[in-house]
């Protein structure tokens, strides 16, 4: 609950700094999506501990090829801060030089993100909730049937 707490703090201080973006996903995922996860892993898990039903080396295998896939991915990214990089020389300096003009926003960020990279901006919106939906899956939603009436079904089966 506090971690709820501060991140909705945190993104009524973004929205004072006119980073509405910012707020708006710290508001939607810090405060919003992060707790109802806590309080539903809370709500769904029981109080005792079942020891697993497999083995965990096809999991690890998963993950470390996943994690080294993506390693070789950044093989020929450019390095970190260089003022060389594609970014630097041409996307960037438009940015700054043409955003106050063309969006009219008084903060960079905002405007980059909401109207530059909207359909970024969107993509990440959608996959942020894929994950949660994804989690809240794998987190298991049972639907609790109430108890079978055997007494009341063997008494019409007597009657008929």
């Amino acid at each position: 609950m506090l971690a709820g707490i501060y991140s909705l703090v945190t993104a009524g201080i973004f929205l004072t700094l006119d980073a509405v973006d910012v707020a708006f996903t710290e508001a939607a995922v810090g405060a919003g999506i992060a707790t109802m996860l806590m309080l539903g892993t809370l709500a769904l898990t029981g109080h005792k501990q079942t020891p697993p039903r497999h083995s965990p080396v096809l999991p690890l295998m998963v993950v470390t090829i996943t994690g080294v896939v993506l390693l070789w991915g950044t093989h020929d990214m450019p390095r970190f801060g260089d003022p060389d990089a594609p970014i630097h020389r041409h996307v960037a300096p438009r940015y700054i030089e043409e955003s106050p003009t063309e969006i009219g926003l008084p903060n960079m960020v905002t405007s980059v993100l909401a109207s530059y990279r909207g359909f970024d901006t969107l993509g990440e919106v959608v996959v942020v909730f894929t994950a949660g939906v994804g989690v809240l899956s794998l987190l298991g939603f049972r639907r609790r049937r109430p108890p079978r009436q055997d007494s009341e079904s063997s008494k019409e089966e007597s009657d008929g």
